[in-house]
């Protein structure tokens, strides 16, 4: 068995770049030897799968599948290993949600099991014999995302140079503290070119009172790319690879 560590990616609000910071940290953890899987439980509005060059039609089981008992969450694996570094020795698999309009509609109307989820979580661990199970949520505030924080050991939330991120970062890392996880850290996504970094870096862990563990500049490069694939693979010089490299670090060294 590996380490066995759940970590959580979450933020207040939609657009700090928190898929594209899982997808890149997860194939960073399998370029350094690590077996790690990919959940993407945002269920409103799914998209993580396209990062991984992962399209509709070779997904035939999704998370909506297993979350309605038609399959087990291994099924739902699927391995996107070829995604990472050519030379690296370790695995990634992929747990996508749904694609279709129709079935994300009826799992939001009809309501799930949301306990099926977090109690197979281990089953999935245990299958593909994972060190790292990075779960990207929905923004916000919701059962399923406070759940998933509950069960990890680490809770990463991405917060941009904004009142309103501010705001509710400072209520996410409340509710962490009454969850009691083991370890925050935030990183600072989209920083822009007139904010000093290391005055931003410190006013912000002395309010939130949680290690920052990486500072993201706002780049024309990253927003340029648009999705279309990993970041630190078509840029593995840029500064920005090279940060996530440094937060990918800092998680497995936790």
């Amino acid at each position: 068995m590996g380490e066995r560590k759940i970590v959580t990616i979450h933020s207040y609000r939609g657009g700090t770049g928190k898929s594209n910071m899982t997808a890149n940290i997860a194939v960073c953890a399998q370029a350094a030897g690590k077996r790690v899987a990919v959940l993407d439980t945002d269920l409103q509005s799914p998209g993580i799968h396209i990062l991984f060059n992962f399209d509709q039609e070779r997904i035939k089981l999704t998370l909506y599948d297993f979350l309605r008992g038609k399959c087990t969450i291994a099924q739902v694996a699927y391995d996107v290993s070829g995604q990472g570094h050519p030379e690296a020795t370790g695995k990634c698999w992929l747990v996508p949600a749904s694609l279709n309009a129709q079935a994300i509609t009826q799992l939001l109307e009809e309501g799930y099991d949301i306990n099926r989820l977090s109690d197979n979580f281990d089953a999935l661990l245990d299958e593909f014999d994972l060190d790292y199970l990075f779960i990207d949520t929905h923004p916000g505030l919701n059962k399923e995302t406070m759940l998933a924080a509950a069960l990890s050991e680490i809770l990463i939330i991405l917060v941009r140079p904004d009142q309103q991120d501010y705001y509710g970062t400072a209520v996410l890392t409340e509710i962490a503290a009454k969850l009691e996880v083991p370890k925050v850290y935030l990183i600072v996504n989209k920083v822009y070119a007139r904010l000093d970094p290391a005055e931003l870096r410190a006013r912000l862990q002395e309010v939130f009172g949680h290690e920052i563990i990486g500072m993201i500049p706002l780049s024309e490069d990253f927003a340029a790319l648009a999705s279309e694939g990993l970041f630190i693979h078509r840029y593995p010089e840029h500064p920005i690879s090279l940060s996530i490299r440094d937060i990918t670090q800092r998680i497995l060294s936790t």
